[in-house]
């Protein structure tokens, strides 16, 4: 089904994004997963090219356009090609706007030039060993002495955790306050008692840096409070619907990735004489296959369009996240099956795919809290 959504001006866009992969991102994957990191040169290649803070205003060196279908164009051509280790769809689409939204103007003329340009690799860290979606559940503690505030606790799963230079901490600084008593502040590469801990060690995004983070008394100027004291909680909300958007994005490339690869697949392998794709079976498998591809793309192009319109609710949002990751993970399963032995080695796409996907339906939030959050949203009693 042809898509609608983009201009000749993305289209633009995304060939010079398709340059750059090939130039300075496929020659040297395989050797950032084996390394389980990317190198820092590409940030500073991205940034150099354009493709970090298009949505930042020129004079902090951005691309100065409000529009989240350049963030979608970064997204799904990173996707499309496999590299599941740059952490550009992070900075652009879940950073960009906590550092446009809720800085000062100090704040932006310290942060956003570094932030286009790669020198500054941001993380935002909310997860920790003992809470995950929970967020409320959160013990990192901030306290305030004097103009400074001291943070102490710990951070898991953080992406981008080895390479950050800036990290948002989602802190408590009110026990007492509830869902009243969080606050943002960012937390820079080099403050004493900031430490990384593991680099985990995942089954799949193999390129990708997770790591624990630890805050053992790092104290952090009253400068580097994100947004208002007290409402992190609040501002953490209104960015939320945009990050599952970008989850979202990302699984409708992975599904139209992986169905051509089958498809392609299916057709060169023979068994019983004949190509597998001729077998009823392959062929209604397929079938089924591509027509949820086909509307998992044009639902999440469509809440691409309504978050344009600043129209995206958190409800939309959850729907997006939670049924276009969970379409994903069945169908790079049911397309496995169709190489048979093939798909279980590690030199087919489709294994990485297997091993990439399975998270999807896990961060940004479980499938099983965007359905209470959908649920909440109507009403029911």
């Amino acid at each position: 089904m042809e898509r609608t959504i983009f201009e000749p001006e993305h289209d633009m866009f995304r060939e010079s994004y398709r340059k750059f992969l090939d130039q300075y991102v496929a020659p040297f994957h395989p050797k950032w997963e084996a390394d389980h990191i990317v190198d820092r040169g590409v940030w500073l290649e991205a940034g150099k090219q354009g493709f970090l803070g298009t949505d930042v205003p020129e004079e902090f060196g951005g691309g100065g356009v409000d529009d989240f279908r350049y963030n979608a164009v970064v997204t799904e051509e990173s996707t499309a090609g496999g590299y599941s280790g740059l952490g550009f769809t992070l900075q652009n689409d879940v950073i960009a706007p906590y550092l446009l939204e809720l800085t000062s103007d100090e704040q932006k003329q310290r942060w956003l030039p570094g932030f286009c340009s790669g020198e500054i690799i941001t993380a935002i860290a909310m997860t920790e060993p003992g809470t995950g979606s929970d967020l409320q559940g959160i013990k990192t503690r901030a306290v305030r002495d004097g103009s400074d505030w001291v943070i102490n606790g710990s951070k898991t799963f953080i992406t981008n955790g080895i390479l950050s230079d800036l990290v948002i901490v989602v802190t408590q600084t009110d026990p007492d306050a509830g869902a009243q008593g969080f606050s943002l502040f960012v937390v820079e590469r080099g403050m004493p008692g900031f430490e990384r801990g593991r680099h985990l060690d995942k089954i799949g995004l193999a390129a990708q840096d997770t790591a624990e983070l630890s805050f053992t008394d790092v104290r952090v100027p009253a400068e580097n409070l994100l947004g208002k004291e007290g409402l992190g909680f609040i501002h953490l909300m209104q960015n939320l619907p945009r990050e599952r958007l970008s989850i979202a994005v990302g699984a409708a490339a992975a599904m139209e990735r992986c169905l051509a690869e089958t498809t392609q697949y299916v057709r060169d392998r023979k068994a019983f004489g004949r190509p597998i794709g001729a077998l009823q079976n392959t062929r209604f498998v397929l079938a089924e296959l591509a027509t949820k591809t086909t509307v998992v793309r044009v639902f999440v192009d469509r809440c691409i369009e309504l978050l344009n319109q600043d129209k995206l609710t958190v409800q939309e949002a959850a729907m997006a996240k939670w049924w276009s990751t969970e379409e994903q993970v069945e169908l790079v399963n049911r397309c496995l099956q169709l190489y048979g032995g093939y798909g279980y080695m590690r030199e087919y796409p489709i294994a990485k795919a297997y091993l990439d996907s399975r998270i999807t339906t896990i961060f940004g939030g479980t499938t099983e809290i965007m359905k209470e959050i959908i649920g909440r949203g109507m009403n029911l009693g």
